[in-house]
């Protein structure tokens, strides 16, 4: 499972796989300062479907634009985040069969009253998207010509409140999350916003990884409509 200039971890050692997972992702996966522990739904979901499929697990955080270099280097072998299926990422990677699903959301200052319904409507608008997301290329895909990137949701939804941007666009779980867990009035969605489609979240692995991929399709399967469907409702998605 492991490259051979991988680090030694004791989930390797009894037969597991080491998991990169953000710590801004939030409520996917993020840092608790509270426990000083890497927790959320992916979090949880990577580790069910380990404990179903009889295999060690280690958590390490990994900065989201480094996951798939992690993985492909060795460094982990799984990654449980909000990353989203594409192809681009298939050229690259193999996924899991889809452990959840969910499409994008538009975020503006709570006093702009312009109504979204697709993304051609931020066309002219400074807006903020998270680097190496899915989302970045919607926008591109739309026209949108003003686009800047940021490392994590919680600062471009900081850039909005204090002006530096008009709009966001990104995870639609994640941001909804922020909102309700904050009460900011300064931030609203655009409620009208229909995404293209709701897209896959899965586990993520290096090609060829045929073993791994049954073991955890199989684990899946078995626990989907009962623990992740738990875990999800549990983290309010």
């Amino acid at each position: 499972m492991a490259a051979g200039c991988a680090p030694r971890s004791e989930a390797r050692r009894t037969g597991g796989v080491v998991v990169g997972s953000t710590a801004t992702g939030v409520p996917f996966s993020f840092y608790d300062v509270r426990t000083n522990t890497l927790t959320g739904a992916m979090v949880d979901i990577v580790k069910a479907v380990a404990a179903q499929a009889a295999m060690p697990v280690e958590v390490q955080v990994t900065a989201f634009s480094a996951l798939i270099p992690s993985l492909t280097v060795g460094k982990i072998d799984l990654i449980a985040a909000a990353m989203l299926r594409t192809p681009a990422r298939e050229a690259v990677v193999d996924f899991s069969d889809p452990v959840y699903a969910y499409g994008g959301a538009v975020v503006v200052p709570a006093d702009d009253p312009g109504a979204y319904p697709d993304l051609a409507r931020l066309a002219g608008r400074r807006v903020g998207a998270q680097v190496g997301s899915r989302f970045v290329d919607q926008l591109a895909e739309a026209g949108v010509g003003d686009v800047r990137t940021y490392d994590n949701l919680a600062d471009i939804l900081r850039d909005l409140r204090l002006g530096r941007l008009d709009a966001a666009y990104g995870d639609e779980p994640i941001i909804r999350y922020y909102l309700r867990v904050t009460r900011t009035r300064a931030l609203r969605l655009a409620p009208e916003f229909a995404p293209g489609a709701r897209e896959q979240v899965c586990l993520i692995m290096r090609k060829g990884e045929t073993e791994l991929a049954a073991r955890l399709n199989t684990a899946i399967a078995a626990i989907k409509d009962t623990r992740i469907a738990a875990i999800v409702k549990a983290w309010g998605l």
